[in-house]
């Protein structure tokens, strides 16, 4: 008796738990925790207190890389963006290329504190309206439907909200009471459907090769209900969410991408119109939160004669301090102050306030720290030599790793196999293709579409964290690297590269200087595609979504085996095979993209004799060639050139031939370049609202070319180039007052640290050339904000550089949570209207963490030239 009364109290205790628990819940966060804190629209139209800012649609999907997780109802959660993709979604888990809902309008009511959005699916005629208002300690999100769900989308269209994994590791959660545990790797339960129930993704496209059976993965929910509590034990990430009518499913996104978020779901009514679905979102607000101050420094330090200033970011709720003091650590491990010195208040830029440190006069190497009331930085260094080896990891490391159709080996670990050994295969024509490829009308080759070019499996780089060759961004490489060797006679060799046999090893010098090795990979590329196609593609890319996003080691996203079209599907004879997974060549031909590749030839010719003599001969042919034919082709029209490239290949044919004077002394091409220069220098019309341009950094990538020219040009060229680097002084003073910083910093997109470099760059030619004009300063700054002076974080962009760099970076390895060390990423992103962000928990959005060949090679160019700077100046 006494057994079965025991039973009985458990089992009672066990039942009511969840009751008291969940009730206990929501009386703390409604009140204990939130302290009364009522979110109401701000100047910049979304929802804030201190501490909770909900965006509704401050930022919406572009289009251009479709769900790029930077859109719809999104939280910025103590400082961090914890949620995004608040929106009808027609997926349980929305991968990057499903389809995305187009705002029709937007409309922000402060007097009700309400935002409203209608969105609309345009493929199924299917509108909705999300309306979000201010209620209590939260906000209530109401969907209203002027007509009933379509009949194809029932049960897939609903109302998501994502959350970022890594904001909720070693969390938990409880729906209707149940406590759960967020899982730090996907182990939910998922079924398959056919394929046919399937909503289709991006221009019939599919993320999913299901291997010829039909079929398609559907994620099944790990918890369902109506009330979700996040992270109750965590006052930073505490959410909570009720649903008025339908249950709230929680998924995990990561069982089909790795990529994926936490979501939250729950689906739209059949048959019903009017207010269809009702949630309450409570994110808790911290009582009297502030943001703990950001200190921006270098990460690999100073030498000691450079301008030293720190720039602190502040919250708006914070005052700022008086002093800030610099603190040497001795080899005792004591700390001394060097250094105690007036706090500047810069001003306000986007959402923070900005105050700045300036160090400048401590002179003495050693290791130092700076403190700022009770935060204190991580240790960094003063020596003459701080920039000597700080792009050693860029040249000895991360280009290596990216070297195409060769083996990469380092110390115990392979990097990769040689893959696409099966290259390539003519594009169809009349196509529109993902990451920004199409093909026009007409092929402009003398191949039919899918018929094999030979030849071309050599040479080349994977352009950025996936696996396809992009000529443009070849050329910048092999120009800059051209470039590095001519100014700097960088003769570094660490790196064992045997063209024959398709190897690569890391770490193991050969003998040769490994910036001439890698100008050869990249020139042997660009030559076959001369010789082979005809003229330099738009770029060579996987056929399907299912390889395009593929992760791991490159030689296994084809099968390395060419295309027969005579065999089935996953069927080989050894020697080719049936699966059509070859990438494809792009071959619309494009004016600008010849002109590159000609100033590209002509300089490679140059460091190329006596290195690879066959191969420079060859460069300097096609490139005479190829110019001749451009001239022809320019004032073709040609439908299948995004105007936004066009825009950024204003004066192609300026550096052409420049290159081709510099290579041959032949007099017409100064006079082509003497014409065409003054035109070109002009600032640019351009009515590209959704592009983010500044005028400055066009000018600039005119400019580069122009002040290359000077040692092979009259001196009155000099004195006339003078007036437009004044003017360009006036555009980059500009950043002074714009931002903290003194820099461009980047908008929507993607991260600004290319411009950053590049606009260095420009200031190191304008320094070598006028001196008087543009002091040292001007290109330190560059290396200084990339190193940590920056927003939002003081870690360093480049990949294992400095003190404390970035821990994760969207190179081919992302889906491991680490770096490539030398790659350097695109930095802070600007969330519309006021948050600038660069996630290091989260390797997978590309316009803060991407890698790129362009972008390392510009970074190697500068950390040469500020080394070269230097020394001239000791």
């Amino acid at each position: 008796m006494n057994n079965v009364k025991l039973i009985m109290r458990k089992k009672l205790i066990t039942w009511i738990t969840p009751i008291i628990t969940l009730g206990f819940l929501f009386s703390f966060a409604s009140g204990a925790y939130s302290q009364d804190v009522r979110l109401k629209i701000n100047e910049q139209e979304y929802f804030e207190t201190q501490g909770v800012n909900v965006l509704v649609f401050s930022n919406q999907y572009t289009g251009v890389f479709f769900d790029e997780k930077t859109a719809g109802i999104e939280l910025i959660h103590h400082g961090v963006r914890t949620a995004t993709g608040g929106a009808i979604r027609l997926s349980h888990t929305p991968e990057q290329w499903d389809l995305i809902p187009a705002v029709v309008d937007r409309k922000v009511d402060k007097k009700n504190n309400s935002i409203s959005v209608t969105l609309r699916y345009v493929n199924y005629d299917f509108n909705s309206r999300i309306n979000v208002t201010a209620k209590d300690n939260g906000v209530l999100i109401d969907v209203y439907l002027d007509k009933p769900v379509p009949e194809k989308l029932i049960g897939n269209a609903g109302l998501n909200l994502e959350f970022l994994p890594p904001a909720y590791f070693e969390n938990t959660y409880m729906m209707d009471g149940k406590p759960a545990n967020f899982l730090r790797y996907p182990a939910c339960d998922t079924k398959m459907e056919p394929v046919t129930k399937r909503t289709p993704q991006y221009a019939g496209h599919t993320t999913f090769d299901d291997r010829g059976l039909g079929e398609f993965i559907v994620p099944l929910p790990v918890a369902s209900g109506k009330t979700l509590i996040l992270a109750p034990e965590n006052p930073e990430r505490l959410v909570k969410i009720q649903s008025m009518d339908a249950d709230l499913m929680l998924f995990d996104g990561r069982n089909l991408a790795q990529n994926g978020w936490f979501i939250v779901r729950s689906l739209l009514p059949e048959n019903k119109t009017g207010k269809v679905l009702t949630w309450y979102l409570e994110p808790h607000a911290v009582q009297n939160w502030i943001r703990e101050p950001n200190i921006g420094f270098s990460q690999v330090g100073y030498t000691p004669d450079q301008e030293k200033i720190a720039v602190i970011e502040l919250d708006q709720n914070n005052k700022p301090l008086k002093t800030a003091s610099l603190f040497q650590v001795n080899q005792d491990g004591k700390s001394v102050e060097k250094l105690k010195g007036e706090i500047k208040g810069w001003g306000k830029y986007l959402r923070y306030n900005y105050v700045k440190f300036d160090f400048s006069p401590v002179k003495e190497p050693g290791i130092y720290y700076i403190k700022y009331g009770d935060q204190k930085t991580n240790a960094f260094k003063i020596s003459p030599d701080v920039y000597a080896d700080v792009w050693h990891p860029t040249l000895d490391v991360w280009f290596p790793v990216q070297m195409d159709h060769m083996t990469v080996n380092e110390a115990y670990r392979i990097w990769h196999g040689a893959p696409f050994m099966d290259d390539c295969l003519q594009a169809p024509t009349n196509l529109e293709f993902y990451d920004g490829y199409r093909m026009g009308k007409t092929t402009d080759t003398k191949y039919k579409p899918l018929e094999r070019i030979p030849n071309m499996a050599v040479g080349g780089w994977f352009d950025a964290g996936d696996f396809d060759i992009q000529t443009g961004s070849h050329n910048a490489v092999v120009s800059t690297f051209v470039d590095v060797w001519e100014n700097f006679k960088v003769d570094r060799d660490q790196t064992f590269i045997d063209q024959k046999t398709r190897y690569v090893d890391i770490h193991r010098p050969d003998g040769k200087p490994d910036i001439l090795q890698q100008i050869e990979h990249g020139t042997l590329n660009l030559v076959a595609q001369c010789e082979n196609i005809g003229h330099p593609v738009r770029g060579i890319i996987v056929p399907n979504l299912h390889q395009y996003h593929h992760l791991g080691d490159a030689v296994t996203e084809t099968d390395n085996l060419p295309y027969n079209p005579a065999l089935k599907p996953y069927e080989t004879d050894g020697q080719s095979s049936g699966t059509l997974d070859d990438r494809w060549a792009f071959t619309n031909r494009m004016s600008f993209m010849d002109y590159q590749t000609v100033a590209t030839l002509a300089a490679a010719n140059r460091v190329l004799k006596g290195f690879n003599d066959d191969l420079a001969e060859r460069s300097l042919k096609q490139a005479n060639r190829l110019l001749a034919e451009a001239d022809e082709l320019v004032n073709k029209p040609n439908d299948s050139i995004d105007p936004w490239m066009q825009t950024f290949a204003r004066g192609a044919d300026i550096t052409a031939v420049l290159e081709l004077y510099i290579t041959t002394g032949d007099q017409k091409y100064a006079d082509r370049f003497q014409e065409r220069i003054w035109q070109m220098l002009e600032p640019p019309k351009m009515n590209m609202p959704d592009r983010n341009f500044d005028i400055g950094f066009i000018i600039g990538r005119i400019l580069q070319p122009a002040l290359k020219a000077v040692p092979y040009m009259n001196d009155e060229y000099k004195i006339k180039l003078k007036e437009y680097v004044l003017k360009y002084k006036e555009s980059i003073e500009k950043n002074e007052k714009e931002n903290p910083y003194g820099i461009p910093i980047s908008g929507r997109g993607w991260g600004g640290s290319g411009t950053v470099v590049n606009t260095a760059i420009t200031n190191y030619y304008v320094y070598k050339v006028f001196p008087d004009i543009l002091g040292k300063e001007y290109i330190l700054k560059g290396l200084n904000y990339i190193f940590g002076c920056h927003p939002y974080s003081n870690i360093s962009f480049v990949n294992a550089v400095g003190t404390r760099s970035k821990k994760v970076a969207y190179g081919n390895n992302r889906a491991d949570f680490t770096t490539i060390a030398g790659g350097i990423v695109p930095g802070v992103m600007l969330l519309k209207p006021d948050f600038l962000e660069n996630k290091d928990d989260w390797p997978f959005l590309w316009g803060e963490n991407e890698v790129t060949i362009g972008g390392s090679a510009d970074y190697i160019f500068l950390a040469n030239a500020v080394n070269h700077l230097l020394k001239e100046t000791k």
